[in-house]
């Protein structure tokens, strides 16, 4: 899994036209429950590239992104934010999976 910093963060998104960034954090219990699933989404699904935004390490990208809870998924598509899974609906792996299979519909 590629984690993003502030460095790192603009050049992944014009390397990869659809992607998925997780913001989280190691204490947050929630991420800890999703990480595995997470980090699998790159086999299970394809159209996209998967990364993670320590929001400990990179507060200025969680500013950034007015990213208040975690985990919050951001989607970009050709350097744009398209869509966001906020914090209170990412507490399963079941609503992350669902959320990241509707990022699909329009690729294929």
């Amino acid at each position: 899994m590629r984690l993003l910093t502030s460095q790192t963060f603009d050049s992944a998104l014009s390397e990869n036209p659809n992607l998925i960034i997780k913001f989280a954090a190691d204490w947050c219990p929630d991420c800890r429950r999703i990480e595995k699933a997470y980090e699998s989404f790159g086999e299970q699904f394809p159209g996209f590239a998967f990364a993670e935004v320590d929001t400990v390490q990179s507060r200025d990208l969680a500013e950034r992104f007015d990213v208040k809870g975690i985990p919050t998924l951001l989607v970009f598509q050709n350097g744009q934010m398209v869509d966001r899974l906020y914090s209170r609906d990412a507490k399963t792996v079941k609503q992350v999976e669902e959320f990241v299979a509707r990022q699909l519909i329009p690729l294929g």
